[in-house]
């Protein structure tokens, strides 16, 4: 299925997968962090994309999602409410709401998402004529920015073949894993894999809000300048030094970029 006609130009979306129900840390994407909700410093970062045409927010419809839902509709952004535990039968709808013909994956545990390397993987994905591009097959950028972008029509034929629990609770398994598919990998000059930048337990977010203190009223930063932050500041990251990287997507069969 073609999203738009030949001569039409293409659209990217970036669809943002995030609920309240984590178990480890629920209701986490409106902690505050310098007064603002999570995902809403999350989606100001993303919005800073020149590539990105529209931010949609995929988030199930369990009640327990509503504040969240409600904010970011109220931000101007589009929300999509589906299957709480399907998350590939989510993502594909909410891509299928915005016409999207370039879907770029995001995760609402990750704040310090940085627009200009969203940019750098999806020019790459353009010029490499493949249906998936991702930063983290294997990954080498810290914890916290990785990210996906892929055709719409890959994504529609993961959704309509794709037959495992672990394929529809992770978008991105059977594009991966199946054979069916060309991908790439961006890779970063050096490994800073190591790095925990994600909001996956309390201690993260401990580190997250210090992070965004020595910042503000800035929000705008770059990676780098975090980088060079943990360099100066090392005490700063660590509260969440003992944690795993992407532990919740390794216990249920996952793959690098972790589920919501």
């Amino acid at each position: 299925m073609n999203r738009s006609f030949s001569n039409a130009p293409q659209k990217t979306v970036a669809i943002v997968q995030a609920r309240m129900g984590s178990t480890r840390f629920p209701n986490k994407m409106m902690k505050l962090i310098n007064g603002t909700p999570m995902i809403g410093l999350l989606i100001k970062r993303l919005s800073a994309s020149r590539k990105i045409d529209e931010i949609v927010l995929a988030t199930s419809v369990a009640p327990e999602n509503n504040p969240m839902a409600d904010y970011v509709a109220g931000l101007g952004h589009t929300v999509y409410r589906g299957s709480e535990d399907d998350v590939l039968s989510r993502y594909y709808e909410s891509a299928k709401l915005a016409c999207a013909d370039t879907v770029v994956r995001i995760t609402g545990d990750c704040p310090l998402v940085d627009a200009q390397v969203v940019d750098e993987v999806i020019e790459a994905f353009e010029k490499a004529n493949v249906d998936f591009v991702s930063n983290a097959f294997p990954p080498t950028y810290p914890d916290g920015l990785d990210l996906e972008v892929f055709s719409f029509r890959s994504l529609e034929s993961a959704a309509n073949e794709a037959t495992q629990l672990a394929e529809r609770e992770h978008v991105d398994i059977y594009i991966v894993e199946s054979g069916k598919f060309t991908t790439r990998n961006v890779q970063c000059a050096e490994d800073y894999s190591a790095h925990r930048w994600t909001v996956d337990e309390p201690e993260d977010l401990e580190v997250i809000r210090g992070v965004f203190a020595h910042f503000f009223p800035k929000t705008d930063f770059r990676w780098t300048e975090v980088l060079a932050l943990w360099r100066k500041q090392p005490e700063l990251f660590s509260a969440n030094r003992h944690l795993i990287r992407n532990e919740g997507a390794a216990e249920s069969g996952g793959t690098p970029v972790a589920a919501d």
